[in-house]
């Protein structure tokens, strides 16, 4: 028997099991995110064009107060799925929710936030999503924890849950008090 024939089935294998063992590790969830510890990309992103909140710009952060920072669309399932736990997280905390509409058209997000409520103090309209790329985007909905410092400090992928709230963004939000 030939031995090198047997290097590629071999190379083949570890491969495998590198490949296998990164698909069932872990959740999905967490995408860990180069800009944990750094502070919010600058930015400045316009209003969303008729709505009667201001548009969203690094200087809105590091004044003291940890800010929920959550990327949407209108045209995003999920995004409609989590819309009532972001109403419900704005009850439940003293911070701002900011949002960044992504690639999104002004009519679609309006109608949007019109049907379902407006939880943002805040809402940057990045059309062409290059602030949503600066800030680690892979896809909507992401929502941040910003401290009060202006730092990135957490960083959800995918929808909030009632869980992920109580869970994962309170605790982050109360870790990322400026004392």
């Amino acid at each position: 028997m030939n031995l090198r024939a047997l290097i590629p089935a071999g190379i083949f294998f570890v491969v495998a099991g590198f490949f296998l063992v990164a698909v069932f590790r872990g959740d999905p969830s967490r995408v860990p995110s180069a800009l944990i510890g750094r502070y919010v990309p600058a930015f400045e992103l316009p209003a969303v064009e008729g709505l009667d909140r201001p548009g969203l710009a690094d200087t809105d952060f590091g004044k003291g107060v940890p800010v929920v920072v959550n990327v949407w669309a209108s045209w995003c399932v999920p995004c409609r799925e989590e819309h009532s736990v972001l109403s419900e997280l704005k009850g439940l905390t003293a911070s701002p929710i900011y949002g960044i509409n992504y690639k999104d058209t002004p009519d679609a997000a309006r109608r949007f936030l019109g049907e379902l409520g407006n939880p943002f103090a805040r809402v940057g309209a990045d059309a062409k999503g290059r602030t949503s790329i600066d800030w680690g985007v892979y896809g909507v909905p992401e929502t941040y924890i910003v401290d009060g410092k202006g730092r990135i400090a957490y960083k959800h992928v995918g929808p909030l849950t009632p869980e992920v709230v109580d869970n994962e963004i309170l605790p982050a939000l109360r870790a990322a008090t400026v004392r």
